[in-house]
């Protein structure tokens, strides 16, 4: 057997070498579409950063919007907007998601389990303003207003079906030795699901979780039909309220070139108010996984 690497190639086989070639050749396809996703991804995240945050100050964060042709003013009662809205919809969601979740993977080999994953797939891929006229017909059209409530049930409509569809996922990664370890020390089911399975797969859950949360959180249509938006701060959960996404979508298509400059500063502090979300919930969890594993 030579040792020059041209001698040896020239003595490979054509098949292994048709392996190689096509093995290369996926491996360039692979990089090509990462570099596809990555490279926008990092230049819009550039160009929020680096236009944005020329406009932010502590008058942007804590004040409220100035008449349109007076410069200033702030966006502090759509960051609280923001926060109330996506908070009720995940205090609606994460529960209602997370149960739908563990039933389908551990409980719904049944009609019922089949139905739900069916009805999961599909809400999961509707347009967001479906969601936001479904609200409006059931909440905004019944109490004859806009509210902070209307717009946290659409936001709700969107986020449970990721997070159930993540949550089964997420649950059926967890090895069936577990279950079985669990099952031969004679515990029941339930008891199995939520102190064995659940807790193995909760990383996985979490960052279901965080992904619906960053989706929610920048979505437009919705609030435009049941939150609307508000100059004012939040009166009430049954009152109209400002949010970002409304607030980036109404300053961005505005003739007035200062509303533009806060519309990118709006989208940056959107973005760290996603990604803190992110980070906080991850460090909090990896606090209590140490903690249950005694380190």
């Amino acid at each position: 057997m030579s040792s020059h690497p041209i001698a040896a190639a020239e003595s490979m086989p054509t098949r292994l070498r048709l392996r190689l070639l096509r093995d290369h050749i996926l491996v360039a396809l692979c990089i090509a579409a990462l570099l596809c996703a990555v490279v926008p991804l990092v230049w819009v995240l550039w160009e929020v950063i680096a236009v944005g945050a020329a406009h932010i100050s502590f008058e942007f964060l804590t004040a409220l919007p100035a008449p349109p042709t007076v410069g200033g003013g702030g966006w502090g009662n759509a960051i609280v907007g923001s926060v109330v809205v996506v908070g009720m919809a995940m205090l609606i969601g994460v529960p209602v998601g997370v149960g739908t979740g563990i039933y389908m993977s551990e409980f719904g080999n049944n009609a019922l389990g089949r139905s739900a994953r069916f009805l999961s797939e599909v809400m999961a891929g509707i347009p967001s303003i479906i969601a936001g006229i479904v609200a409006y017909g059931l909440i905004v059209v019944t109490m004859g207003r806009f509210s902070a409530m209307s717009g946290g049930v659409a936001l709700a409509v969107l986020f449970i079906p990721v997070v159930a569809i993540t949550t089964q996922e997420a649950l059926r990664l967890v090895p069936v030795d577990q279950r079985e370890a669990s099952f031969a020390l004679g515990v029941a089911d339930a008891p199995t699901t939520l102190r064995v399975v659940l807790p193995a797969a909760m990383g996985n859950v979490l960052t279901g979780i965080m992904l619906a949360t960053a989706r929610i959180a920048g979505e437009t249509a919705p609030l435009l039909f049941t939150a609307f938006n508000s100059r004012y701060w939040m009166e009430g959960l049954d009152q109209p309220t400002a949010t970002m996404p409304v607030n980036i979508y109404s300053y961005a298509i505005s003739p007035f070139e200062h509303w533009h400059e806060q519309a990118w500063a709006g989208a940056l502090v959107l973005v760290a108010m996603v990604l803190l979300t992110n980070v906080v919930a991850r460090t909090l969890w990896a606090r209590r996984a140490r903690f249950i594993a005694g380190r």
